[in-house]
């Protein structure tokens, strides 16, 4: 493939590095069992009083489990803001939690700063309890506008703001004003989705990544209620971002505590998104209490810990291989038990490698085998094979736009924790 390089931005290649986060659905919903998206029943702010909240347990959990970032609902589609927002009484300021002077947000971001975790915030653009949003485009937008920027005006620097595109499927929102304000009130933000996206959703709500997962596109999935893309007028640099659930439901149910997800599923999920070169944002909702349920946040730091257990202590690594022309070659000592290599891109000048292949040389009669085959590399690509003794690997990349600069190159041997 041939033909102009897209260049990805700082920000969006920090983004990139950052691989995995944590999710979290909490809000008016959670106290009413039963309610999903677009449900017309009727929900009253009093209902909302999460006695022991603690986002510090959410985050510190997320951090221990090696999660970087972190999305929360600041509004979901009901309309209802965990922060005291001037502009609607659907809020926690209408609440009995802490007397109405309560704010989940920005105990949501005092925890990530204290953790070292990236704040995020999900805000839906649509709002059912907004009744301009079906009748008065124009009050709509002014409302909009109004609310989002409180955002970015109220808690410091924000990371990302995450906007779901479900329920604004025929609904056209004044974009160039609402992105000019968030962007000018905060340059450096990450908008996902919409509006003005510096990265993307992956299309489904599974955590699976297409194969192959290319950095660039020309089209956006919006939406999981509808198959039509948004068209970008020209390809843009916007890596994919996996979102998926825990359990059966996004936010809290007292009803679906044997749908959480097994580890062997969940690492197959983290092979599909983070081993495709994308991000993986894994979904918590915390209970009525404001805490993560136990068997939630016991489930991901043993999935943090088995993912450390798999990669973190490489065989060897690219400053153990000799480069020969497209070529990277690790000779060990010995012969040695192989199953895994993990390759990445060096994206600052964009994404050149179109295609791959893993050789080794056998232990004894020491012909070169190819063992695995790909395509896109990008930020990561895990590349997973049946258990094979050998001399020595090799990485060879096949095709590329530009010359491919590999950033890191390693090989592990997981074994009985496949």
């Amino acid at each position: 493939m041939s033909g102009r390089q897209i260049i990805p931005g700082a920000r969006q290649l920090a983004f990139q590095d950052w691989e995995y986060g944590l999710f979290i659905h909490f809000g008016l919903r959670t106290f009413y069992e039963g309610y999903v998206d677009f449900d017309e029943r009727p929900m009253s702010p009093s209902a909302f009083n999460p006695v022991e909240l603690d986002c510090g347990q959410w985050i510190r959990t997320a951090k221990q489990a090696g999660m970087n970032y972190a999305v929360f609902t600041a509004k979901h589609h009901d309309g209802f803001s965990n922060w005291p927002s001037a502009y609607t009484e659907m809020s926690v300021a209408h609440t009995p939690w802490k007397d109405g002077k309560g704010d989940v947000v920005g105990k949501f971001v005092a925890a990530c700063r204290k953790y070292g975790v990236k704040p995020g915030l999900y805000y839906s653009p649509y709002d059912a309890s907004a009744e301009s949003f079906l009748h008065d485009g124009k009050a709509y937008d002014d409302y909009f506008v109004n609310q989002i920027t409180e955002l970015p005006t109220k808690y410091g620097e924000i990371d990302i703001l995450w906007f779901d595109g479900c329920g604004s499927e025929d609904h056209e929102y004044d974009w160039p004003r609402i992105i000019g304000e968030i962007r000018r009130l905060q340059p450096n933000i990450l908008i996902f989705n919409m509006g003005d996206p510096d990265f993307r959703w992956v299309g489904n709500e599974d955590g699976v990544a297409p194969y192959p997962c290319w950095n660039t596109v020309d089209a956006v999935d919006f939406s999981i209620q509808t198959e039509r893309k948004e068209q970008l007028g020209e390809s843009l640099w916007l890596p994919a971002e996996c979102d998926v659930q825990l359990r059966a439901n996004w936010f809290y149910s007292d009803h679906d505590e044997h749908t959480v997800k097994s580890i062997d599923e969940l690492i197959g999920l983290y092979y599909y998104s983070v081993g495709r070169g994308a991000n993986l944002l894994l979904n918590i909702g915390p209970d009525r209490r404001g805490l993560l349920p136990d068997k939630d946040a016991e489930r991901i730091l043993e999935f943090g810990e088995v993912i450390r257990q798999r990669f973190a202590s490489p065989i060897a690594t690219l400053a153990d291989c000799e480069r020969e022309g497209r070529c990277w070659t690790f000779r060990p000592e010995r012969p040695i038990l192989l199953d895994h290599a993990v390759i990445q891109e060096e994206l600052a000048h964009g994404e050149s490698i179109r295609s791959f292949r893993i050789s080794v040389m056998t232990q004894k009669s020491q012909r070169l085998i190819p063992v695995y085959e790909g395509k896109s590399v990008g930020h990561k690509a895990i590349c997973r094979f049946a258990p094979i003794r050998a001399r020595e690997v090799v990485m060879e990349v096949l095709e590329s736009n530009g010359e491919p600069i590999v950033r890191e190159l390693s090989f592990h041997y997981v074994g009985e924790k496949l």
